[in-house]
């Protein structure tokens, strides 16, 4: 299983939020190179970004970061956050970006998520952010009446390899992974796509009920912000990093 330590930015500042709420933001490190860095050293091979500015805005506002990670970093970077066009996907993959998350347009304009992944395969991910099961959009502002399953379904259908799968109510919490929906969204999809756990990791047993499930992966953030969870155990226990 592949851990991906998170960074999120806000005004160009490292920041966490608790369950999607922009007023709940602060700071947690003072540099996201030095951030990045300590991830390398911890032995991580993934780094999971989100542009928050970006969800907010719909379009990109911190790119220049996040690709001077992918640059000069030996981090693939996974990255979410106001991406919402096919020319959005293509600057930000051939700018070095290794995978990134289509998350409110999968749901307004899911064409574009067919176009983008028959460009690009596995280069592309959809985020599956839910309130109560139900799918969540715009930064998490919006709310809708699409059921989470039945939209990962429409998503492994067709093609989209890797789901990244928020419990909004969890995220920022240190309150464990919500295994119950875990479960079923990775039984929904098929082996075909791969299922990367978000929201609400805490300790170590999260991550090794996350590999037990089977899953891909799982972004964890807080915990290591707050040392509840400390990244090398995490990746020992995941096994070997890809």
């Amino acid at each position: 299983m592949i851990i991906l330590p998170a960074i999120d930015i806000q005004d160009g500042t490292c920041v966490r939020l608790v369950k999607g709420d922009f007023a709940t933001s602060h700071k947690v490190a003072e540099d996201y190179r030095k951030t990045a860095a300590g991830f390398v050293a911890a032995g991580a091979s993934w780094i999971h970004m989100v542009d928050l500015d970006g969800a907010r805005a719909g379009e990109p506002k911190n790119a220049e970061l996040f690709l001077d990670v992918a640059k000069n970093t030996p981090l693939k970077v996974e990255l979410g956050g106001g991406i919402r066009s096919l020319d959005t996907v293509e600057a930000y993959l051939k700018g070095g970006i290794s995978r990134v998350i289509l998350g409110s347009i999968a749901l307004k304009n899911p064409q574009i998520v067919k176009d983008a992944v028959k460009e690009y395969g596995e280069r592309i991910a959809v985020g599956i952010d839910a309130k109560n099961g139900m799918v969540a959009v715009e930064g998490w502002l919006d709310s809708s009446s699409v059921d989470y399953l039945s939209l990962a379904k429409e998503m492994a259908a067709v093609g989209v390899q890797y789901i990244i799968y928020t419990d909004i109510s969890r995220d920022g919490t240190l309150s464990g992974v919500n295994t119950e929906q875990l479960q079923k969204i990775h039984q929904a999809v098929g082996a075909g796509c791969n299922i990367i756990a978000s929201g609400g990791v805490h300790t170590i047993a999260d991550i090794q009920a996350c590999k037990q499930m089977g899953l891909y992966g799982t972004i964890c953030g807080k915990s290591l912000y707050q040392g509840t969870l400390q990244l090398e155990d995490a990746i020992a226990c995941a096994g070997a990093q890809v």
